[in-house]
């Protein structure tokens, strides 16, 4: 819970939000597919931690890279100690801003880009991202999914395996805002 409230406080001050205008999820879901020759790999999470600023358009997301479960234990042990190394790079996030202007107060589902900088195994990298934002009493729920090149955040795959993990895999993001409370 600290670490979320230390998250929450450091944005709040790096982007000069005032409280009502900041949506938060500390469970967003995020999982990732890579389908290959001879293995399809997937691993998902909801302990995604997620910030939303309404009137900046800005969009914040940290995730524990040992939080992600594998069907296989083996998968997840080689995905955090050799891939990913989890114990030097312990979290990935993604800080961006929604392109489209969006009128926050109307109800309904909008499709939206985002654009910006990911960091994945210590490489910062700038996506654009479709995906769709829809608004509904006093939550907000965005979904999106998005390709990450494995080579593009300098992660070694051994040769031994290079037919077992796909160069592109695919990333799906989904969180559901409630208004900021610091209680």
């Amino acid at each position: 819970m600290k670490y979320w409230l230390l998250l929450v406080s450091a944005w709040l001050m790096v982007t000069s939000a005032t409280a009502q205008d900041v949506y938060t999820c500390k469970n967003a879901r995020l999982s990732f597919f890579s389908s290959a020759p001879m293995e399809d790999i997937e691993a998902k999470t909801d302990k995604g931690a997620s910030a939303l600023n309404k009137k900046t358009k800005e969009v914040f997301f940290k995730v524990a890279i040992s939080s992600f479960d594998f069907k296989k234990k083996l998968m997840q042990e080689h995905f955090n100690e050799n891939y990913l190394e989890s114990d030097k790079y312990p979290f990935a996030e993604f800080k961006g801003k929604i392109n489209e202007d969006v009128d926050f107060s109307k109800e309904g589902t909008f499709p939206v880009t985002v654009t910006g900088t990911l960091n994945i195994h210590g490489v910062d990298k700038v996506y654009t991202a479709k995906g769709t934002l829809a608004t509904q009493g006093n939550t907000i729920t965005v979904n999106s999914t998005f390709n990450v090149r494995v080579a593009d955040h300098h992660i070694k795959v051994p040769s031994l395996v290079v037919k077992n993990i796909a160069e592109v895999v695919a990333v799906t993001v989904n969180a559901i805002y409630t208004p900021y409370s610091n209680k």
